[in-house]
């Protein structure tokens, strides 16, 4: 879907932000991009639609460099979400939403069907917000104004840049779930980025992991956890002691009623945070079990969503 072939980006001699970058991002993938201020992670978003010419190597959409493509039509195929929200003020809800729209000529009707089509997918009343002003917004609902305007030409990739970053903690919180449910319904491609170590694990596919424009590490959030690559992606993850001392795998799992007998891999119900995650390591759920009788269970983004949650991780 998005590829970067040995992709730099130098500013002057003695500044290359991007230093032969090689990624390949799947179609309907959430990728997250993370690292220290400077590292390169934004830098790296904004070659994807151009907003940063890359100085060497060469970038790919759909098998396509994207310097054959026109820059508009490049655009306009991307969506993206700004920490910064960027709504045009004088504007209501619905003409912020409808700009890409209607630069690409659609209809009237179709124009209105989408915007109150992507109203109630931010989880937004159209009746109520259509007509409304980014003024009379909260920071929270702003933001899912930007998603709604990101996705309004229906673009296969959508590009986040620290988009919650901004928000209180319990507006951020809400959004990073919502995103995740929304991707599972739109499968759009996602490129993510962020500081915040407990944010990525938790909505993240697969993350990159960047340092002084290199990538040090890819991989899901359970290979960054469970095998670090160096000292500085295991400290910028975190030891998660904390988080093993109060590990309870009961609380955690989906219990499951009625008296039925192992017949699968199974982790007991008294097994430890670093046990359940190596168990996890080569299935996406497991039955629980004790005394020889399956209980309930548990899948991986549980046990990650625990971790990101009960402070396992720092940023």
């Amino acid at each position: 879907m998005i590829v970067f072939e040995n992709v730099s980006k130098t500013y002057s001699e003695n500044h290359k932000a991007v230093d032969s970058l090689n990624l390949h991002i799947h179609k309907g993938e959430f990728f997250v991009l993370i690292g220290p201020s400077g590292c390169g992670k934004t830098t790296t978003l904004k070659m994807i639609n151009r907003l940063i010419d890359a100085s060497h190597g060469s970038i790919k959409v759909n098998g396509k460099n994207i310097q054959d493509y026109n820059i508009h039509e490049l655009r306009w195929n991307i969506g993206y979400v700004l920490q910064q929200i960027a709504l045009f003020p004088h504007m209501t809800v619905a003409e912020n939403i409808a700009v890409v729209p209607e630069l690409k000529k659609w209809g009237k009707s179709d124009i209105q069907k989408r915007v109150d089509e992507l109203l109630e997918m931010v989880g937004l009343e159209p009746k109520v917000y259509r007509d409304r002003k980014p003024k009379e917004l909260s920071g929270g609902q702003q933001q899912r104004i930007g998603v709604a305007r990101a996705m309004a030409a229906d673009p296969g990739i959508i590009l986040m840049d620290e988009p919650f970053s901004a928000l209180d903690p319990i507006s951020r919180e809400k959004l990073q779930d919502d995103i995740v449910h929304l991707q599972k319904a739109i499968k759009k491609t996602i490129v993510f980025v962020t500081h915040d170590m407990k944010e990525a694990l938790k909505i993240a596919d697969r993350i990159c992991m960047m340092k002084g424009g290199a990538v040090i590490q890819k991989g899901t959030p359970e290979e960054i956890i469970r095998n670090p690559a160096s000292d500085f992606v295991r400290d910028f993850v975190g030891a998660h002691g904390a988080a093993e001392e109060i590990f309870q795998l009961e609380r955690l799992m989906t219990p499951i009623s009625g008296d039925r007998r192992l017949s699968t891999s199974s982790v007991p119900v008294s097994a430890s945070l670093q046990e359940t995650l190596s168990k996890l390591a080569l299935y996406d759920r497991l039955p629980v079990e004790r005394d020889g009788n399956i209980i309930g269970q548990i899948d991986r983004k549980t046990v990650i969503r625990f971790l990101a949650e009960r402070g396992g991780f720092h940023e």
